[in-house]
Formats: structure tokens, C-alpha cells, sequence
């Protein structure tokens, strides 16, 4: 859905001609219509109005077990983990060559195996 400036058609400064300038603005005002939802009036922006791709679907990972549930299609995120699990899911990833939306591979593993040496050689 796209949403419009009110009153974009009656001024030539708010965009008539001129798409660049027809830009979504939150109505303001005592009186304005559309501020008040009323019926009639253009829709404003509100949750609930995401444009969603049919295909793609997303897809969170919170330990191993959920590689299983990805598909060719899907959008893979990070999921709230521990950074012991991270480091787990993070290199099985690696090794099936799976990218994620919300995280840069390489960067966490840079990271966070300095961390995992430091651990090591505490619990000698």
C-alpha cells in the first residue's frame, strides 16, 4: 500500500507533477479528517500494513536443531542466544554455507574466538 501526503493533489509544492515531493507526512491538525480515521478518507500509516513476499518465509534460529527447517526460500536469522551458542550455530552456518539476514559471519567469528581461547585456558 502507498501512502500519500494529505492534500498532495490540490498544491503543485506538495507533489502534483512532482513525485520526489510526494512524501508520507503524519496529518496534523484540530479538524483534519484523515488524522481522525475517518471513513472515506485515505488510510494512514499504522501496523499491520507490512508488505510481506509470498515466497520467502523467515525463519529464526535458536540452537542446531532448527537448520532443519530451512528451506531454499527462506530468510534465515540469529534468534536471542547466548554467545556459547552463537559460536556453535555460527560455525555449522559456516560449514553449510548459510548466510543471515541479521548477522555477518565472519565479523562474530572474529569476535568471539579470542573469548573461546580465554575459556580454554581458564579451565586448565
Amino acid at each position: 500500500m502507498k501512502f500519500l501526503r494529505r492534500d498532495w493533489k490540490r498544491h503543485s509544492k506538495l507533489g502534483k507533477k512532482r513525485k520526489k515531493k510526494q512524501t508520507w507526512r503524519r496529518p496534523t491538525g484540530r479538524d483534519n479528517k484523515m488524522r481522525e480515521r475517518r471513513k472515506g478518507y485515505p488510510k494512514t500509516v499504522e501496523i499491520g500494513y507490512k508488505n510481506k513476499d509470498s515466497k520467502v518465509e523467515e525463519v529464526f534460529i535458536y540452537n542446531l536443531n532448527d537448520f532443519k527447517k530451512i528451506g531454499k526460500e527462506n530468510k534465515v536469522f540469529m534468534g536471542k542466544v547466548g554467545k556459547k551458542k552463537i559460536m556453535e550455530i555460527v560455525e555449522k552456518a559456516k560449514e553449510m554455507k548459510i548466510t543471515f539476514e541479521n548477522l555477518n559471519i565472519n565479523k562474530i567469528l572474529k569476535k568471539l574466538k579470542p573469548i573461546k581461547k580465554l575459556e580454554k585456558g581458564v579451565k586448565k
